[in-house]
Order: structure tokens, then sequence, then C-alpha cells
């Protein structure tokens, strides 16, 4: 993956409806969901859904799809595939890193 591909990628995701659409459409899976219902899951009225629905398909992170009158959006699996094999292609130079567990911690009375 280029710079300019990951930038816009990220540029995509960087906006709370767009990744909260995403999200949703992850959790939907490759069979994806119909415009309508990702409006009425998350409260956004469709003239926004649209605009936000074209930003992830332009960034190439969304796939869409018509089934009769309905266009059925997806995720992009491959795409942020490659999105993180491009962020993590350098990570710690090949050295196997182990992330430390979070404790919970008390507050004293």
């Amino acid at each position: 993956m280029k710079k300019q591909v990951a930038i816009r990628t990220l540029s995509a995701l960087a906006q709370e409806a767009r990744l909260d659409i995403f999200r949703l459409l992850v959790r939907a899976g490759v069979a994806g969901l119909p415009a309508g219902q990702i409006g009425k899951t998350l409260g956004v009225p469709p003239a926004t859904l649209s605009f936000h629905l074209k930003e992830l398909k332009n960034a190439g992170i969304v796939t869409c799809r018509r089934d009769g009158r309905s266009l059925i959006y997806g995720p992009n699996f491959d795409a942020m595939q490659g999105l993180l094999s491009f962020l993590t292609e350098s990570c710690c130079q090949g050295v196997a890193v182990s992330t430390p567990r979070r404790t919970a911690t008390r507050k004293a009375s």
C-alpha cells in the first residue's frame, strides 16, 4: 500500500459517523447491510448517510452492490488488511512484542 492510500483511508475513518458506519459494517460481515438499515441503526439521516458512505467508498474501505432497488454496503476487508499491514510492516524491526497486561487499580479508602 502506498502512503497516500493509507492517508486517504485513515482520513475517511477519522470522522465519528464514518467510523461508526464502518464498525457496523464490519460486524455485519461480507453480507453487508442496506443503506436504509445502516441509517436506521445509527440514527443518521439519509442525505448525511449518503455523503459518509460515498467518502468510505471513495477511500476503498467500503464496497457497494445493488440488490434489486437496494444498495448493499459492506466492508472491504482486503483494503483494511492492507492498511494494517502498512501500519505494522516495520513494527519492532521483526521482534515479537508482548503487550503489557492492564491491571485494575483500586482507590485507597
